[in-house]
Parts: structure tokens; C-alpha cells; sequence
């Protein structure tokens, strides 16, 4: 079985959906009679030419410095811009706008469009810092760099730029038709704005509908809703199958594409290997405050140390989230400040995560608590600092107003530590007993939880907490769940091959 895994998200992010795809592309990579190519693509850059493949998808011999030349070039094609001159910048864009063009063009035709290779062959250090290390074990360093890529060169926004131009102008969403020669599976992050050639299939790993169901919370929002919609919607009609990471998304996507019900199985979210108990003293965590602290966050006195209690550092609450509307930040602050309010003055806050979009509301609330010092906001956190951060919480607050899955609280119970989740569905699917629920809406609400929590009494509690959450992480683990990936990909691979529709 050949599979073709989209690996656009590693490029771009440490957490959440980047960590998903490296731990997948390593973890089916690792299968018996399971061969993994990865898709390369970049957000918003142009890649340069790559190798050309053969009918089978394999590369073409070429000269070694030729081929060495090429690769250079593509790799060079993938680093940000920022250092440009005036003249290659405007070189940049109108290259950029040829390939809108062309895109478009290739939209509206029959042909398949062929994707070009990667061979990793003396690129391995770059394939290891640029794709993996963020997430991969370094005992997996030299498996996955060994493995072959190709690339589409077309950026991923561009792609899904022109399909809305087009539709937009009445011209129908227009996605070319990819030629993935000699892969049985493409396995796209996200609804892909492209189509594939059979007898290849597409499995659409979907990770939530919050751009159509909740467009208010997004970025661009009318652009990214537009995005979703069109892509899925011809995923849909192309006979694509889904992979959805929670029944609570399994259900959302029934809602706007029923007809998909029997081509949609749920297959959860693994947790990195990074989380576990860990051991290490309390007293570690004021230095890790201090070292990870967000010194471009917009507020004054951030540099200050968290407080030393009596057992190595204060008692302090965790939420690990982007900072954007969607994850409530305000409802724990809010709790958060009734807290200290009622007798609980040590209590501190400690918020993981960077500055996402329309955060300056939110922002705004956390300054006077960022300069006295009580309100902690960090970022770039590796995973062996965000462990013990987990294991040492009085509490991982995770107060979404929507999710697909949420790896905070799954990576936090798999450390060891006690979960406070808001009540939506997604939370009971993924957490089930192992937290406590209070509604997404109410600081009064969060606020009851939590004092239950941090009360001198609330020992056995907490322990009964850590005890089960360590159960219901185990259901993450990859030997939980790559079994359930090839389950389905052997379903995928012996359905029938639907024929393209043209429109």
C-alpha cells in the first residue's frame, strides 16, 4: 500500500494539527507493507522545480549535480523572504500571480497536473530540523529522513485563493486534477483544494467545522469559511473518505455532508510520546516561567518571576491554548480573579500559547494582572517544560467554546495532571469521567469547579482525577491508534474508485 501524506502543516506550527501530521507520517510510515511518501507544499511560498517522476511516481535519474542543484533550490524556495530587495521581492509576486494564472487555467481543463520529488538523499538535516524535530523522538531521525517526498509547488493558499475567485466570479470552485501516479491514498490535513487522478483516493483527515459553524472566531473570516466549504464540497462529490479525530466532529460533517455517513470513521488524535509523569521537583517550575515568558506579549513587568510558595513555586492554573476568541480565555480570567477574590490571593495564572487574531480584547484584560506579576503568558514552551507544567497545575483549564478534539487536556491527564474541561460535546467524547464539566459561558460556573478543586479537602478527588485521566490518555497512545488507521485504510483502498465528475 502506497500513501501520499500531506506534510504542509509541519512547515508551519509546533502543536495541534503540525504535531498530528509528524506523528502520523512516522507512525504509518512505521506499518508492515505500508509505504509513506510525504506531500510537500508550502502555506504561501512557490516552491522551485523539484525532480521529474516517472509513470510510477519515482524520480528520474538525473546528473548528480544537476539533481543537487535542483533540491538546493527547492529548499531555499521554502525559507521566508524577508530579507528580499526591493526589485526580487517584485520578481517574487509576479511569479507569483503566473502561477495564480496557471492554477486557474489547469482548473478549468482535463489533464492531470504532475507533482514533482523530493529525494532526501544528502537533505537530511534539513528534512529532520524543518519537518520533525519539533514533534519525532530523535531515535526516529533517521527512518523518516530516509523517505522520499514529493512536492506540489502551487501554494496552499493560492490554491484555495483561485477556486474562490472562481466561484466568486460564477465560474463553479475549479480545482485541477492531480496525478499522484503509483499512490493508492493522498491523506490531506484539511478539505484540499485540489483533485486527484484515479485510481488514487483521497482520505481527508478532518479535523472541525469551526469556519463554517463558528466563522465569528476565525481569521479572514469570509475567506476562510469560502475556503472550507468549497474544498469540502468537492472532496465530497469526488467521492473522498474522512477521517474525523472525534465523533463530536464525525457528527458536524454528517450535518453538512450526510451523503458522506459510510466514507466518515472516526479515528482520534495520537498523544506525543513527550507526555508522561514526570518525577522532576515543583521547584523547577518558576524558573521555567521565567525562561519561557512572551517578552513581546503588549503589557509591562513580564519578565517578572513567578512567586516561590513554601513547596518549590505558588499554586497556579494552566491553560495551554492559542490566545483567539474561540478558546474563552476571558471566562478563566474572570473565574480566575473570583478565586483570589474569595481567600485564594496566591493563586496564579499561567497561559501557554502565542498571540493568534483578534486578541486585543483579550490582551487588554490580562495587562494589570501581567504587571503585578500574577498573570504568567508564555510561548515556545517544549514539550518537556509543558509536561511538568501540566503535572505540577492545580488545575489544565480547557474553557473552548468549540473544538474538534483538544490535545491540552489529553496531553495534560497523559502528564499526570487534573482537567477542568468546559461542557461541550467534543470534551465528553474525548475526556469522558476523567474531569470535571462546567458551562463554557459561566465564570460563576468555572469559578465553583475550581474552588472544589484547590480546597485543602480536595485530595482524594484530584487523585481520583489523575488516576483516571492516565486511563483515558492510554486510548491516544500510537499503539491505541494506528491499529485504527489501518483498519480504514485497507477499506479505502479495496472500495471501488469513484470516477471524476466534471463538475
Amino acid at each position: 500500500m502506497r500513501l501520499l501524506l500531506e506534510l504542509r502543516p509541519a512547515l508551519e506550527g509546533h502543536s495541534g494539527i503540525p504535531q498530528e501530521a509528524r506523528l502520523l507520517f512516522a507512525g504509518l510510515s512505521a506499518l508492515e507493507g505500508v509505504e509513506v511518501e510525504g506531500l510537500i507544499q508550502s502555506g504561501n511560498l512557490r516552491i522551485a522545480p523539484g525532480l521529474p517522476l516517472d509513470a510510477a511516481g519515482r524520480p528520474r535519474a538525473l546528473p548528480a549535480d544537476e539533481r543537487y542543484q535542483r533540491l538546493s533550490r527547492v529548499i531555499i524556495s521554502l525559507q521566508q523572504h524577508r530579507q528580499m530587495r526591493r526589485v526580487v521581492r517584485w520578481a517574487h509576486r509576479a511569479a507569483y500571480l503566473a502561477a495564480a494564472g496557471r492554477w486557474a487555467w489547469r482548473s478549468l481543463g482535463r489533464s492531470p497536473m504532475a507533482l514533482e520529488g523530493f529525494d532526501p538523499t544528502g537533505f537530511e538535516d534539513w528534512l529532520w530540523r524543518t519537518l520533525f524535530d519539533k514533534t519525532l523522538p530523535e531515535s526516529e531521525r533517521l527512518r523518516v529522513t530516509s523517505l522520499r517526498h514529493r512536492l506540489l509547488r502551487t501554494p496552499w493558499s493560492l490554491a484555495h485563493g483561485v477556486g474562490v475567485v472562481l466561484s466568486r466570479a460564477g465560474a463553479g470552485a475549479g480545482y485541477p486534477v492531480l496525478d499522484a501516479a503509483g499512490a493508492d491514498v493522498v491523506i490531506a490535513e484539511t478539505p484540499f483544494p485540489a483533485r486527484f487522478a484515479p485510481p488514487t483516493k483521497l482520505l481527508v483527515r478532518y479535523h472541525d467545522a469551526v469556519p463554517v459553524f463558528l466563522p465569528h472566531t476565525i481569521k479572514n473570516m469570509a475567506l476562510h469559511r469560502d475556503m472550507h466549504h468549497l474544498a469540502l464540497r468537492r472532496n465530497v462529490r469526488d467521492g473522498a473518505w474522512f477521517a474525523c479525530v472525534s465523533e463530536s466532529t464525525r457528527r458536524d460533517l454528517l450535518v453538512l455532508a450526510p451523503e458522506v455517513e459510510a466514507r466518515a470513521v472516526t479515528v482520534p488524535n495520537m498523544v506525543s510520546h513527550h507526555y508522561g509523569p514526570d518525577e522532576r521537583p515543583r521547584s523547577l517550575i518558576p524558573e521555567i516561567v521565567w525562561a519561557r515568558k512572551n517578552r513581546d506579549a503588549p503589557h509591562q513587568g513580564g519578565a517578572a518571576s513567578m512567586p516561590v510558595g513554601n513547596d518549590g513555586a505558588a499554586p497556579y492554573l494552566l491553560m495551554v491554548a492559542t490566545v483567539e476568541p474561540r478558546k474563552n480565555h476571558a471566562t478563566l480570567l474572570e473565574a480566575w480573579q473570583r478565586l483570589r477574590q474569595q481567600g485564594n490571593q496566591d493563586l496564579q495564572l499561567v497561559l501557554v500559547g502565542s498571540l493568534g487574531w483578534s486578541f486585543d480584547g483579550i490582551t487588554s484584560l490580562f495587562e494589570p494582572w501581567l504587571e503585578r506579576g500574577a498573570l504568567h503568558l508564555l510561548h515556545r514552551v517544549p514539550a518537556t517544560d509543558l509536561r511538568l507544567l501540566y503535572r505540577h497545575a492545580a488545575a489544565t483549564i480547557c474553557p473552548s467554546v468549540s473544538e474538534g478534539f483538544d490535545f491540552p487536556g489529553v496531553e495534560a491527564m497523559r502528564s499526570g495532571g487534573v482537567v477542568v474541561a468546559s461542557d461541550i460535546p467534543v470534551h465528553r467524547d474525548i475526556f469522558s469521567d476523567a474531569c470535571l464539566y462546567f458551562d463554557a459561558y459561566s465564570e460563576e460556573a468555572l469559578a465553583a469547579v475550581l474552588e472544589s478543586l484547590v480546597s485543602p479537602a480536595a485530595g482524594p478527588q484530584r487523585d481520583a482525577l489523575r488516576a483516571r485521566g492516565l486511563e483515558i490518555a492510554e486510548s491516544f497512545t500510537p499503539q491505541q491508534v494506528l491499529p485504527q488507521w489501518q483498519q480504514l485504510l485497507k477499506q479505502v483502498v479495496s472500495a471501488p474508485a469513484p470516477a471524476l465528475k466534471r463538475r
